[in-house]
């Protein structure tokens, strides 16, 4: 799997400007609505729900929220660089820069758990998350995130 499968490059927002957490999820879910046509309410709610049975702020300045939906018929993500990191209850209590947003059909346990980790492992790579963190440009975000990264196989998860 490979994050060009996830990730349109309509999905990636470049100095997204918010102040907290909920507005975060409000935009991410407002692009995520954009693209898959499943009413941004509905996402929001699938989202904020998974953020209280415990933080997706995964640490590092990283967070990947993530829910399943029954509308969407394929893993669909939302990749966001913020202008300014936010407080996001991040299990190192960092704040939070660099997000990744996954939606998953109801039905895609395994599908949905090889995104994750796909996700996970890409930004898990510091020189990546550097390079995010650099960029300026939606596009260049695209193509930092779906480069072939060293040391990942793009065929695992």
């Amino acid at each position: 799997m490979n994050i060009s499968d996830l990730l349109a490059p309509d999905a990636v927002m470049a100095g997204l400007k918010v102040q907290g957490k909920k507005q975060l999820l409000q935009e991410v879910s407002a692009r995520a609505a954009q693209i898959t046509h499943i009413p941004e309410r509905k996402i929001f709610e699938t989202l904020n729900e998974r953020e209280r049975l415990g933080s997706t702020g995964v640490g590092q300045g990283i967070a990947i929220p993530h829910g399943r939906l029954a509308d969407i018929k394929t893993i669909v993500g939302v990749f966001a660089r913020l202008e300014s990191a936010i407080d996001y209850d991040a299990v190192d209590k960092q704040p939070v820069d660099l997000v990744f947003m996954l939606l998953a059909p109801e039905g895609a346990g395994a599908d949905h758990l090889k995104a994750l980790a796909r996700v996970s492992r890409l930004l898990r790579n510091q020189a990546a998350c550097e390079k995010l963190r650099a960029a300026t440009k939606a596009e260049a975000l695209y193509a930092i995130l779906t480069e072939p990264m060293a040391g990942t196989n793009s065929r695992a998860a």
